[in-house]
């Protein structure tokens, strides 16, 4: 039987393997020996199976040599793909639920007046991957959302334009990432929203960008613990439906 396959090489526990395809096919994740079993027509175990929809992405189950492979079963036809690995998937705290019945993220807003539904707090090397396309997804949705590429003019004051932006939102979203750890003004806005939402004032939703969890403990372990989303697990469009429909119901 025909196949393709992709030499991984070692990879760690919880790192995500993403497989594109231009059409159903058979994908197995396989570790060294079942490889070599499976290529020489033996009996052997893998994860994966007959994938219909693209992107497929795989948990890694344990550190190790892996391989990808890829079949149509004996079938006649072909099948473009390509495969990459993501970083590692962030495990959550507990049991997910939809955002809108988890009780420490959802509360009714007593603030019915404010001028904006989210604030975006985030580093500008995440923009193009996460932001941009976040901030315009939730507009387009219907929501009034503080992004500084919206709100910011020649002339304004950097610091004056983020506190009304902090003060006048409902919800604080934050895009936890490696970036965004280092930066000065990102930890100005966490302060503030973070301020906000111990006092009930503001619900906060982070959200983890490429990033591990560990990372996360060391920097804010009070973070850690909040239940977020992350974009290794899910599309943008994915977090901005949810968010969407937890705020407006």
């Amino acid at each position: 039987m025909k196949f393709s396959y992709y030499d991984l090489g070692h990879l760690s526990k919880g790192q995500v393997v993403e497989v594109c395809l231009s059409a159903a096919a058979n994908v197995r994740l396989l570790d060294s020996s079942n490889y070599n079993n499976y290529k020489n027509g033996r009996h052997h175990r893998y994860y994966g199976g007959y994938v219909k929809k693209s992107p497929y992405r795989i948990i890694v189950p344990n550190s190790g040599h892996w391989y990808i492979t890829i079949d149509l079963g004996g079938y006649s036809g072909t099948v473009k793909h390509s495969v990459q690995v993501l970083p590692g998937v962030l495990p959550a705290a507990r049991t997910r639920i939809p955002l809108a019945n988890e009780p420490n993220l959802y509360v009714e807003a007593p603030e019915a007046n404010k001028d904006y539904d989210v604030f975006i707090s985030h580093a500008s090397e995440d923009k193009e991957a996460v932001v941009r396309p976040l901030a315009n997804a939730l507009k387009e949705k219907g929501l009034n959302v503080w992004y500084d590429e919206f709100e910011l003019k020649i002339g304004d004051s950097l610091r004056r334009k983020i506190d009304q932006g902090l003060a006048k939102s409902r919800f604080g979203i934050v895009v936890i990432s490696r970036s965004f750890i280092k930066k000065g003004w990102t930890n100005y806005e966490l302060d503030g929203l973070m301020t906000k939402a111990i006092s009930g004032q503001q619900t906060l939703l982070p959200i983890w960008h490429d990033i591990t969890k560990q990372e996360v403990i060391d920097y804010s372990p009070s973070l850690a613990d909040k239940v977020a989303r992350n974009t290794s697990q899910e599309t943008v469009e994915e977090i901005a439906n949810e968010i969407v429909d937890m705020i407006l119901g």
